[in-house]
């Protein structure tokens, strides 16, 4: 059983986690100062929950169809452990896709990661060597590490950006380095932006040669047998049968920082294989573990490797992203060693509150880990 006495404390560190990651929409949210390399501490050594079943009475209890929800879908595995379920309009499809919103930052990560390993740049390279015409010359380095970490030093964008349709990712960089000012410097706080991943996916496609896409094919979704997972094409509002979420009117445009397709069986096999040391050499795999300097300061820490951080109310720690498209608000969360894992989506009601909507993520989450 969930133990109510823990609730608020539960709902308070979630507060900034699911608010900071779940709009895709939010890729200028934050200004912050500008960037400083900054020293990196010992790595985070992973707890693994105790639990040895998910909690079905809460988890009953959260699923509930209701205000604060109108459908949602949990699925979660472990050692001895495998649970999955949606409740309301959703698809009962335990294989339905939904769009991953945020939680494709893992994939941009993680093929940084490999290209660093590969030695195509280092995460000290500064973002202008690798795409000169992008940042300005005048501007403090921005390093590929400092993307990564949400440590860049980027702001609000200082150009309008119109959702969807007609935007590219050079257009969306551009409204964040056609500033007539440059960012201030050093800076002095981890600040989520969604921006940094518009960078990533440029220098991604730049130093191999091929889109954005088809690395995260060939590196990724292929070689883990990920037939569900995928990022479309620019103007496909497609979804795939059956699925979470329908078609929307306007493009769900996000490209590296939000754009893809997966679907529950699919983000627990990555994210098993990512955290479980199969898609990283060991000095790569280290960083999804390494917290910067800066982010002890932040409400919610972010790890050098881009992954979000978190401590269960009974101590367990857990690494992953949340995300958000098509007013779906969805999440994976696991164990350090990637044996357990939690993913979710659910269709917010319409007059469900922040707070309310965090607090089904924390009851989800607690219920399941």
């Amino acid at each position: 059983m969930t133990n109510p006495a823990n609730s608020a404390t539960r709902k308070a560190r979630w507060i900034t986690l699911v608010a900071a990651c779940a709009a895709v929409a939010s890729i200028g949210v934050g200004a912050l100062p500008a960037s400083a390399a900054q020293p990196i501490p010992a790595p985070v050594v992973g707890t693994i929950g105790h639990r040895q079943s998910v909690d079905e009475e809460a988890l009953a209890k959260a699923m509930a169809p209701g205000g604060v929800a109108a459908g949602t879908m949990v699925r979660t595995s472990g050692p001895g452990v495998r649970w999955t379920k949606a409740t309301g309009p959703l698809s009962h499809d335990p294989a339905a896709s939904f769009r991953i919103g945020s939680m494709t930052k893992m994939f941009t990560s993680t093929v940084v990661l490999q290209l660093v390993a590969e030695g195509r740049f280092t995460l000290d390279t500064p973002i202008r060597e690798v795409l000169p015409e992008t940042v300005p010359a005048h501007w403090k380095p921005i390093t590929i590490g400092q993307l990564l970490s949400h440590t860049s030093g980027l702001g609000l964008p200082c150009e309008p950006l119109a959702d969807g349709l007609g935007l590219t990712p050079e257009r969306v960089v551009h409204a964040w380095t056609g500033c007539a000012t440059a960012p201030e410097s050093p800076v002095t706080v981890q600040q989520y932006n969604g921006a940094n991943c518009f960078f990533l996916g440029l220098a991604i496609e730049k130093v191999t040669g091929r889109t954005y896409a088809e690395e995260v094919q060939r590196r990724i979704a292929r070689p883990l047998g990920l037939r569900h997972t995928y990022v479309p094409q620019a103007g496909d509002s497609s979804m795939p049968t059956p699925s979470l979420d329908a078609p929307v009117p306007k493009e769900p445009w996000a490209w590296a920082e939000g754009g893809m397709i997966s679907n529950a069986p699919d983000m627990e096999r990555f994210t098993k294989a990512l955290l479980g040391g199969r898609l990283l050499p060991p000095a790569q795999q280290s960083r999804l573990f390494v917290m910067p300097a800066l982010s002890k300061t932040s409400k919610q820490p972010y790890s050098a490797g881009g992954l979000a951080f978190f401590k269960l109310s009974d101590g367990t720690e857990v690494w992953g992203k949340t995300g958000s498209m098509a007013q779906y608000t969805s999440g994976v969360f696991a164990t350090a060693d990637g044996r357990r894992v939690v993913t979710y989506s659910f269709l917010p009601g319409p007059a469900a509150t922040k707070d309310e909507v965090i607090g089904h993520v924390t009851g989800i989450v607690e219920a399941a880990l």
